[in-house]
């Protein structure tokens, strides 16, 4: 009895193997990714992932600074140049604490001073005001390592190996396109009047690119995510930091809420 050949059509197969890779390579939390978008504010957060891990009051109010090692990254992903504005808008929308500024706005206040101090603004403007500021009774500090490791060799090697793949033309350039990205960062937490950390939580994200077009599930918004939305490298390093601020508040729920400032005046 004579065995046919099986003839497979190329587009089945291709199909076969990009279905695949979306089926099996989705983006979750610890060894994924999650969704950050929406705002925080007066009204509470708003089209925040419902991933998103809460408190039920704030603990303290925060600053968050910049990590004075840098971060790891590469300029080729075209990234902003810190993570601190993108873990701001998270850390607000969980309502564990309220956030103060220490970079740009800051600058800001401290100019309308000195422009109130050499008589150019008016006297009665209530705008800027010595003794009014917020102190910062806890310090967050993001750090960042990020990796990218091109998986298309191994997987070229493999369709080699299948004669009924190998023969697709095409195939192995497509399999050469397909990369692997993965983040890892950490949140360290520390109480500005005794020094002490009090905390510490790390997070970890990673995805499939298919490199035809790119796959990263979930979509990035929200003024904090400004620039980490238009690549998959920035997609995936945010779901890191979203990943490390739920286990962070894991953590901030054990600590007794510090007497807090006047909250900002809202309508009735």
């Amino acid at each position: 009895m004579r065995m046919r050949h099986l003839v497979v059509p190329a587009a089945v197969v291709l199909a076969a193997v990009l279905q695949a890779g979306c089926g099996e390579k989705k983006t979750e939390l610890g060894e994924g990714g999650s969704v950050v978008s929406g705002s925080a504010g007066p009204a509470g957060a708003q089209a925040a992932s419902k991933d998103l891990v809460r408190c039920d009051g704030p603990v303290a109010t925060l600053a968050l600074a910049e990590n004075p090692n840098g971060y790891t990254m590469t300029n080729s992903y075209q990234l902003p140049a810190s993570p601190v504005p993108l873990v701001k808008l998270i850390a607000q929308q969980s309502g564990c604490f309220r956030v103060v500024d220490r970079a740009a706005g800051l600058r800001s206040t401290l100019q309308e001073q000195e422009l109130k101090e050499s008589g150019v603004l008016r006297k009665q403007g209530n705008t800027v005001a010595k003794g009014k500021g917020y102190e910062a009774q806890y310090t967050l500090v993001p750090s960042l390592t990020f990796s990218e490791q091109d998986a298309g060799r191994g997987l070229g090697g493999v369709i080699a190996m299948i004669p009924v793949l190998r023969d697709i033309a095409g195939l192995a350039g497509v399999v050469e396109q397909v990369k692997f990205k993965e983040a890892q960062v950490a949140l360290l937490l520390t109480d500005n009047e005794t020094t002490e950390q009090l905390a510490a939580a790390t997070g970890s994200a990673k995805t499939t690119d298919l490199g035809v077009g790119g796959l990263v599930l979930g979509k990035l918004g929200g003024a904090g995510g400004v620039g980490w939305s238009n690549t998959n490298e920035g997609k995936v390093i945010a779901a890191a930091f979203f990943d490390a601020h739920n286990k962070l508040v894991t953590q901030v729920r054990q600590l007794q809420a510090k007497e807090l400032p006047p909250a900002v005046a809202v309508k009735p």
